[in-house]
C-alpha cells in the first residue's frame, strides 16, 4: 500500500534523494523545509518520478511554536493514506566554530536535538491515533561517542537516538516502525571541504537504505554498514586513552 511521507529538511541532499526513492515505489511527498521557491521546484521533479504526488509546505525546525499547525497540515495532506515522517535536518558546524561562540552552540542543539523532538512529539499522537505509518530520522555516527572535534554536534545526536529508542517504544503499541539511520560521512554541503573524510556515501546511497530500511520496519541501521563495527571499535577503547586522541 502506497503511503504519504512528510519529508522534514527537505533541501538537504539526502531528503531530496530520499523524496525521489519514495515518488518512485508510487509514494506521496510532503517537501517541508525554509526555502519555498526551491521546494516548489523539487516538487514537480519528484511528481515527474512517479505515480504519487508532490507537495511543498513551510517548515522551520527552530519555530517550535509552528510545529502543532505543521502536523495538523501534514495529516490533512495526506488525505487518508498512511502518514509516515522522514527527519532530515540539521546543522553542523565545526567544534572550532561552537567553542567561540555559544549561539552557535544553542543553534546545533536546536537544529539537530529541540526541533526534532518538537515536531515529533506533536507528530505522535496522529500516528498513534492512525496506527499506521513509519518513522524515520537522520542521527549520526558522532551520537555513538563524544569526541574532540564534535562533542556538541555528537551530544545533539545522542540525544536525537535516545529520543528516538523512547519513541519507539512508545509507537511500537501502535504498530508503527521508527527507525534510527546513522550515516557516516556523506557527501553533503555540510561535510563539503571539511578534512580528513574518508568512505564517503552519495546522499542517493543513504537514501535507498533508508527507504528499504523504513519498509523492513528496521529499528537502527549504520549507512554504508561497515560503520557499525567501526563505531563498536571507537565505543569500546577505553577512556584513558580516548582523551587523548585527536579525532
Amino acid at each position: 500500500m502506497s503511503e504519504c511521507w512528510l519529508v522534514l529538511g527537505a533541501s538537504s541532499a539526502i531528503a531530496r534523494a530520499f523524496a525521489r526513492v519514495a515518488a518512485a515505489a508510487g509514494d506521496d511527498v510532503i517537501l517541508a523545509g525554509r526555502d519555498a521557491a526551491d521546494l516548489a521546484i523539487a516538487a514537480t521533479d519528484v511528481t515527474l518520478r512517479g505515480p504519487g504526488q508532490a507537495q511543498a509546505i513551510a517548515f522551520d525546525a527552530r519555530d517550535h511554536g509552528s510545529h502543532e499547525g505543521i502536523a495538523v497540515r501534514a495529516e490533512t495532506l495526506a488525505a487518508g493514506k498512511p502518514l509516515s515522517v522522514f527527519l532530515a535536518f540539521g546543522t553542523m558546524p565545526t567544534q572550532a566554530e561552537i567553542d567561540t561562540d555559544w549561539a552557535i552552540a544553542w543553534t546545533t542543539l536546536d537544529s539537530n536535538l529541540v526541533g526534532a523532538v518538537s515536531i515529533l512529539q506533536r507528530l505522535a499522537p496522529i500516528l498513534e491515533a492512525r496506527k499506521a505509518g513509519r518513522v524515520v530520522a537522520i542521527g549520526s555516527v558522532a551520537g555513538d561517542r563524544g569526541r574532540l572535534k564534535n562533542y556538541v554536534y555528537g551530544a545533539a545526536k545522542a540525544g536525537l537516538a535516545t529520543y528516538l529508542q523512547g519513541l519507539r517504544a512508545r509507537l511500537f503499541r501502535a504498530g508503527v516502525p521508527v527507525t534510527t539511520v546513522k550515516p557516516g560521512f556523506v557527501d553533503t554541503a555540510m561535510t563539503w571541504g571539511l578534512p580528513g573524510l574518508f568512505l564517503v556515501a552519495s546522499p542517493e546511497t543513504v537514501a535507498r537504505a533508508c527507504y528499504a530500511a523504513a519498509r523492513k520496519g528496521k529499528e537502527e541501521i549504520y549507512v554504508p554498514f561497515f560503520w557499525r563495527g567501526i563505531m563498536t571499535i571507537i565505543r569500546n577503547i577505553p577512556e584513558r586513552i580516548f582523551k587523548k586522541l585527536s579525532i
